[in-house]
């Protein structure tokens, strides 16, 4: 039975893998799983409805009047007002035309695509560091239910593995070069120093921009599709609303426009005009004022995600703080020596990555997590630094039991 209900789909998978926040999840999951909706309905209407209805004149028969409603509907559709003349000039008839409505289903599996790109940038290149986050963060969400044993076994493994990681990310030799490349890193940090422990850092705040940039850009890649100011269309709306009231036709989407068919017959061409009913430019018009809004909101959390993560980075203050949080929820903090101590742990040995990891497994988990995985790594820490100070006094040692050797016996 277990093994059929493992069959049954479960929709916490839409979320991707656990390595970023809610915020990049809002980008790169909820808004595709809304543009694949609409791309789905809006396909609907055009491929098992009639997608445009034309008002023929008398003359034309059945087979000339599905002809028309085709030829319509492939050939771009242009829009005058009813208060206008339909201008003679063929020139200012084709400037009219709409190009978009057979192409909108594209368009937004293209936005898809798009609002996925920086996750997938961040999923392919986060392995640099090498480290593989989504395994840390499944044996972190997979402590959080485990018995108290099995629990401390896990999150010490994790340890372990964090603190090999670390270590082999250190920089052993100091030079001019080196320390230039860090301070660089430091103060620039799109200067991925993976040495440093910046290089997860780094490549975060990267794909932040990128959200944030996506988000923006598209509010004006859409003026180039739908061949309109699309950036300013929210804000027309709604002074239309105000304006007028209920809602009303907006001419960037028309649901009643006029086609132009030409028919030849031998040598001669003839031009009929027909008016025509764009009833998928219902539900188009709908659904672009949502995405304009729903594109700044978007832009918004994104703008507040990249400057809240930058500040978090950024600012030494907030990693030892962070560090020293867990530890005195640990009841690891008693003497100033040990908050110098655990100054020196966030700074020089968790350093930004380690840290960085530290805050998505808390996003991702919950603290108490974290605050057991801290006091793990907080336990390796200080044995490194007592076999580093037993190694340092052990020449001291020797020299004295060398010295004392030396004496003479009385």
């Amino acid at each position: 039975m277990s093994e059929l209900l493992g069959h049954v789909p479960n929709f916490k998978k839409l979320r991707g893998k656990p390595n970023d926040d809610g915020l990049d999840r809002m980008s790169h999951v909820v808004t595709v799983v809304i543009l694949i909706i609409f791309t789905v309905a809006i396909s609907s209407g055009q491929f098992f409805k009639d997608p445009i209805v034309c008002w023929n004149p008398a003359e034309f028969k059945d087979h000339m009047e599905s002809y028309t409603k085709w030829n319509c509907w492939v050939k771009n559709t242009y829009y005058v007002p009813m208060t206008e003349e339909i201008p003679l000039n063929i020139d200012q008839r084709q400037s009219a035309e709409l190009t978009y409505y057979q192409w909108v289903p594209i368009i937004l599996l293209f936005m898809a695509f798009l609002f996925k790109l920086p996750n997938m940038i961040w999923r392919i290149f986060n392995s640099g560091s090498g480290l593989n986050m989504d395994k840390c963060i499944y044996f972190a969400e997979k402590a959080q239910y485990d018995s108290p044993e099995d629990r401390q076994k896990s999150l010490h493994a994790l340890a372990r593995f964090m603190d090999k990681w670390l270590d082999t990310n250190k920089e052993y030799k100091w030079n001019v070069f080196v320390r230039t490349k860090h301070q660089a890193s430091r103060f620039l940090c799109f200067f991925c120093n993976k040495r440093a422990g910046r290089y997860l850092t780094a490549m975060y705040l990267f794909v932040k921009v990128l959200y944030l940039a996506n988000a923006i850009g598209q509010l004006f890649l859409l003026n180039a599709f739908l061949s309109t100011s699309y950036n300013f269309y929210g804000f027309e709306f709604m002074d239309n609303m105000a304006q007028n009231g209920p809602w009303r036709e907006s001419p960037r989407f028309p649901r009643i426009t006029l086609c132009d068919v030409r028919i030849r017959q031998l040598q001669n061409l003839q031009r009929f005009t027909v008016q025509c009913v764009l009833p998928i430019n219902l539900f188009n018009e709908k659904i672009f004022i949502f995405i304009w809004f729903w594109l700044i909101f978007i832009a918004c959390i994104s703008a507040f995600n990249l400057f809240h993560w930058t500040y978090l980075i950024m600012l030494t203050k907030n990693k030892v703080d962070y560090v020293k949080k867990f530890l005195k929820i640990n009841n690891e903090l008693h003497t100033n020596f040990d908050k110098k101590l655990a100054a020196k742990f966030g700074e020089s040995y968790l350093r930004d990555d380690g840290v960085f990891l530290l805050r998505i497994i808390a996003r991702n988990t919950t603290d108490l997590v974290v605050t057991d995985l801290v006091k793990e790594l907080w336990e390796i820490f200080k044995d490194k630094q007592n076999t580093k100070k037993n190694r340092e006094l052990e020449p001291e040692m020797d020299t004295n039991m060398l010295d004392e050797a030396k004496e003479p016996l009385t």
